[in-house]
């Protein structure tokens, strides 16, 4: 039986134990299910919790996403129209270059036509002054004639009628030569004009098809355009003038840059005689920002330094104008050691001037690589030495300690030894001593001060009646 309290009215009663059971059953379940529904609800909410701290940070995201989109929209947009502006007006003043070109063309032409119709003007003149003195001739001649014929007889008018039919003829081939001069004048202007409207027609073509291929290039093939000119001219003498050269591109970017090409030379037992480092620099006509030759030093002489190369080349047609660079090999030794600027023109006179130079020095080279060999095979003869004696006297000095070592063990060892001699010898001397007190000790000493031992050996020595009997 169990008494439970009321929590009412505070009155106890008894009850058995399945009624007992059946209430804690009922409590249990009861907080068991709020339990489980606040569980539930603490779930729930979690779960909607989640669900808008995920949408949350998707949104976030989501935004991100398009504002880096807009973003990148908004630059390519702007390189575009960079790219657009510039174009038109590379556009702009390639034709304002043409139409100079072509209004020079036209002013020669209008001058030619001035100078041709000034030269017709002036032959006109002089064939009409020519005619009319022709006709003036003829004139006083008929009249001369006439004044003789009628004063002469028929065979003077038929002399007459000669004269003038001779001065007639003279007429009219002078009029026929007139009208070819005439001819000859206009065919010469047809061919004049007609080969002028070709030259322009044909500059025009030339002009778009080159605006054309210059809008098609991008900067890489325009540089990769000179990188092929410079291979192709030493291809042409590689063979020739360099047969044991090494010219390739350089694909080797591990230090994070590279140069263009390297050109290595080096004679028939192996040795080096020169290495030079390239870099190929062209621009095109439409690009806005202009560079300068200086602004690819300072990374030539880290590349020929990195790639141990001895001479670095910047072959280069930026700076169109500039008059340092149009006179021919620029050293620019002030600002990095053996370094060149040249134009494609003096690229193959740079490396036969370099590789001649070296040739020149090359025998001293050698002779200095003997004499570094020699030294060398000194000094490693002393190295040797020196490890050899360093190494004897290691070994002396360690022996030495362990040989002093052992003397002092075995001195120890005899100081031991002879202490326990020592005491070797003070044991006998104790137990010699012992014996002899041992030997001394008899039973008349004993019994001397003891009456009681006396009279007991007393006893024992006299004699026993049970053994007489």
């Amino acid at each position: 039986m169990h008494e439970i309290i009321c929590p009412h009215c505070g009155k106890a009663f008894k009850i058995d134990e399945a009624g007992y059971a059946d209430i804690l059953k009922q409590v249990r379940d009861s907080e068991f299910d709020q339990q489980l529904h606040e569980r539930l609800a603490l779930a729930e909410q979690d779960k909607r919790n989640a669900v808008e701290l995920a949408t949350a940070r998707a949104a976030t995201e989501l935004q991100k996403a398009a504002a880096d989109r807009d973003a990148e929209i908004l630059e390519l947009r702007a390189r575009l129209n960079a790219g657009e502006v510039e174009r038109k007006l590379a556009v702009t003043e390639a034709i304002g270059v043409v139409e100079k070109e072509r209004d020079a063309l036209a002013g020669e032409l209008a001058q030619a036509r001035q100078d041709r119709q000034a030269a017709s003007r002036l032959a006109e003149a002089t064939l009409a002054h020519e005619l009319q003195k022709a006709a003036a001739d003829r004139d006083a001649a008929i009249l001369e004639l006439r004044a003789r014929l009628t004063a002469t007889s028929v065979e003077q008018k038929l002399a007459i009628a000669q004269a003038v039919s001779v001065v007639e003829k003279e007429r009219d081939e002078l009029k026929s030569g007139l009208q070819q001069a005439e001819l000859q004048k206009q065919l010469a202007e047809k061919a004049l004009r007609d080969k002028y409207e070709t030259q322009i027609r044909d500059r025009d073509d030339a002009i778009e098809r080159l605006r054309d291929m210059k809008a098609r290039l991008s900067t890489k093939m325009v540089g990769e355009t000179l990188e092929q000119h410079c291979e192709t001219e030493f291809n042409r003498i590689r063979a020739t003038a360099f047969p044991r050269a090494y010219f390739e591109k350089d694909n080797d970017a591990r230090s994070g840059s590279k140069g263009d090409y390297i050109f290595r030379d080096s004679d028939g037992t192996g040795l080096e005689i020169v290495s030079i480092m390239f870099e190929m620099k062209n621009e095109c006509d439409h690009t806005a920002a202009r560079s300068r030759n200086e602004d690819f030093l300072k990374e030539l002489d880290r590349d020929r330094t990195e790639k141990g190369c001895e001479y670095a080349v910047l072959v280069s047609l930026l700076e169109p104008d500039s008059e340092l660079y149009n006179t021919g090999i620029v050293d620019v030794f002030h600002r990095y050691p053996k370094m060149y600027v040249v134009r494609p023109q003096f690229f193959l006179p740079i490396i036969t001037l370099l590789r001649n130079a070296a040739m020149n020095s090359l025998q001293y080279r050698s002779e200095l690589a003997l004499m570094r060999a020699q030294n060398i095979d000194i000094t490693n003869f002393e190295t040797e030495l020196e490890t050899f004696r360093t190494a004897f006297g290691k070994n002396y000095d360690l022996a030495s300690r362990r040989f002093q070592t052992a003397i002092d063990e075995i001195d120890k060892s005899i100081d031991h030894l002879q202490k326990t001699k020592e005491a070797l010898l003070g044991t006998d001397r104790n137990l010699r001593l012992a014996n002899d007190k041992a030997q001394d000790v008899t039973i008349r000493k004993l019994t001397r001060s003891n009456p009681t031992m006396a009279a007991k050996f007393a006893e024992l020595k006299k004699p026993d009646p049970s053994s007489a009997e």
